[in-house]
């Protein structure tokens, strides 16, 4: 079973920036495309940014330009790199993975993280 962590949440000023981490266990990491996911309250759980075993990348429409998915397999370690931050990227962010599967769907996802939160102050 792999176990997800994520970490590097916090409180940020509008048009600051975060670099939000996620630490995985398991020898396997490689195989696993990872995927970053917020859900802010009363809002449904969408996909922020997805990065498959080749490193294909795939943004929401919304954080293009502004954040990026890179992972180190070596560390077994996705990062999410979130620059110009504004008030509606609040939301608790969760780190999840899965070993097969061509859609970036939350249910998609095999496994979550119990998420961190990011505050973004106007």
């Amino acid at each position: 079973q792999v176990q997800l962590v994520e970490s590097g949440g916090g409180l940020v000023q509008a048009g600051g920036s975060l670099r939000l981490s996620c630490a995985a266990s398991g020898s396997a990491f490689r195989l696993y495309a990872m995927g970053w996911y917020r859900q802010a309250p009363g809002k449904q759980r969408e996909l922020v940014a997805g990065i498959t075993t080749g490193r294909s990348t795939n943004y929401a429409d919304s954080v293009k330009g502004r954040f990026t998915i890179s992972r180190e397999n070596a560390e077994n370690t996705v990062y999410l790199q979130m620059n110009s931050l504004n008030f509606e990227d609040t939301a608790v962010y969760y780190c999840a993975a899965k070993l097969y599967g061509s859609s970036w769907l939350p249910d998609g996802m095999n496994y979550w993280g119990k998420g961190t939160l990011v505050t973004v102050s106007s």
